[in-house]
């Protein structure tokens, strides 16, 4: 069995109706929490099942990660094996979710898992990534591409073709099916992040102990907005936030990620391209 969380903030509530009766379907679903950041509470959630939790934050945007937190600490309360942390823009079918949960379910050394990911219009998202170095974090937003093309490449590991189970440190936070007690080892997402890197530092915690695993055997849809490449506001949170990572790990000199990032390129033959 899997519980499932859903962080709201002003959400299109048919969009989250619509998804919530999708994984409703499946068989593995034991609950769904919808952790709501939004200044004013919902009066009625359009969704009518016992199996659904609607949690408001008492208008209190508290971020991604705390939120999703709440509701990862009912999963190790009620000691629910498997949490999917999922956000309310992906798509995913209900038999779908039923083989990741039976997949995950047979390999115990997998904590943390990511399907192949595609916008709507099917063309694939390079979400498996290496663990960013300061540079890449900001050539990647602030340079022309052309100018950061081949190492972008290298960064998002497109030489792999993306058609093959692969362990990286680095899995977005769009969909991250979870070992409970991975996550709990890895003492869940990092509250001190608001928004963006707190899926980069759970995955490259939880990668210490578990594979960290990108499985394409099952494709699931985002219809991803990429808002801090739009918005200055959310390019400054964006910005706040990766300094806090760095803080943490380390800017310059960061043995774990040129370890992982070394062993991740050793896997496909990519050390020295």
């Amino acid at each position: 069995m899997l519980n499932i969380s859903i962080v709201l903030y002003h959400p299109d509530w048919t969009q989250v109706s619509n998804l919530c009766e999708e994984l409703l379907r499946a068989s593995c679903t034991r609950k769904i929490y919808l952790v709501d950041n939004s200044e004013e509470k919902v009066q009625k959630v359009p969704i009518s099942s016992g199996k659904v939790a609607y949690i408001w934050n008492e208008g209190k945007n508290v971020g991604y990660g705390k939120a999703h937190n709440i509701a990862i600490r009912q999963s190790v309360r009620w000691n629910t094996p498997l949490h999917l942390v999922i956000n309310a823009d992906v798509w995913i079918q209900a038999s779908d979710l039923d083989l990741l949960h039976d997949f995950m379910t047979s390999h115990p050394e997998v904590g943390s898992l990511m399907p192949k990911v595609t916008y709507p219009n099917g063309e694939l998202q390079y979400l498996c990534k290496l663990l960013p170095t300061p540079w890449d974090v900001f050539a990647r937003r602030f340079l022309p591409m052309k100018w950061t093309q081949k190492r972008n490449e290298r960064y998002e590991l497109r030489q792999t073709g993306y058609d093959r189970p692969m362990n990286v440190p680095y899995l977005s936070g769009c969909f991250m099916l979870l070992r409970t007690e991975a996550a709990l080892k890895a003492r869940l997402f990092d509250e001190r992040y608001f928004m963006y890197p707190e899926d980069i530092d759970l995955t490259r915690t939880i990668h210490r102990d578990y594979l960290t695993l990108y499985y394409p055997a099952v494709t699931i849809i985002h219809d991803h907005a990429k808002a801090s490449y739009h918005n200055w506001k959310m390019t400054w949170v964006h910005s706040v936030n990766m300094c806090r990572y760095f803080n943490k790990w380390g800017w310059l000199w960061d043995k774990e990620r040129r370890l992982f990032n070394r062993l991740t390129l050793s896997q496909f033959d990519m050390s020295n391209k």
